[in-house]
């Protein structure tokens, strides 16, 4: 193995189709320029944050790797020979920060077991700015990542975490794949008891952004459809 290893870097994006510039700080930007090698979880998507983030005139110099959840391990290890001879390597997620949530923690956790160093960069988190938008609790919170799709899974599921957020008083932080938004949002309304506070934070950061935290008794009585924005659901017993 080459002594003179490149560092990876981890490169947030932004949350929506907003102007990068209002969501990444300005010197995470400019770092941009020094990178050649690129590993992204959907290349177009990167190629277009690039472009927009002011590489528009370079995008044909750069190089792409594909990681995301149907990269095969042996084709991630394999990716340890881009940071040869001193070659920094940029990893960027599809939305917001990378390895959170997010395949690119694969990478991270080899180049970790390689002596790699890892450098993070600040960006915007929808997990975090959900969090910090709800009211709920802040000082103990767990993220649950995505939960069964299946209907009595998912029912049993968010039974058990209602429970955990009631014993530890602690907010419960979830995700769903866009199109099973509301299937999700009608399961907490209709499992979840009368005084538990559930908040629902969609399209982040974007013009249209909708965060709002109300009772389930309030929720029911109210109603809310969601649809198919990228959106994050914070539980409180």
């Amino acid at each position: 193995m080459t002594e003179n290893k490149g560092k990876l870097y981890l490169i947030p994006s932004p949350l929506g189709e907003n102007d990068p510039a209002e969501v990444i700080p300005a010197p995470v930007l400019k770092s941009l320029e020094g990178f050649r090698t690129f590993v992204v979880e959907e290349v177009r998507t990167a190629r277009r944050y690039l472009s927009r983030a002011g590489l528009k005139g370079r995008i044909g110099e750069l190089e792409f790797h594909e990681l995301n959840e149907h990269t095969d391990q042996a084709v991630v290890e394999g990716y340890l020979k881009l940071f040869d001879d001193g070659n920094d390597v940029a990893l960027i997620s599809e939305a917001g920060l990378p390895a959170v949530a997010d395949p690119g923690a694969q990478l991270v956790a080899l180049a970790h077991s390689h002596g790699i160093e890892v450098v993070p960069a600040v960006g915007p988190s929808s997990l975090m700015l959900a969090l910090m938008a709800s009211g709920l609790n802040g000082q103990s919170f767990a993220f649950t990542g995505y939960i069964p799709a299946k209907t009595d899974e998912r029912r049993s599921r968010l039974k058990t975490l209602e429970k955990v957020s009631a014993q530890l008083k602690q907010t419960q932080i979830l995700i769903e794949t866009p199109y099973r938004n509301d299937s999700l949002f009608a399961d907490i309304l209709s499992v979840c008891s009368p005084s538990v506070r559930v908040c629902v934070a969609a399209n982040i950061t974007m013009p249209d952004a909708y965060i709002r935290t109300k009772k389930v008794s309030q929720w029911k009585k109210e109603g809310l459809v969601i649809g198919k924005r990228p959106c994050v659901f914070l539980i409180l017993a």
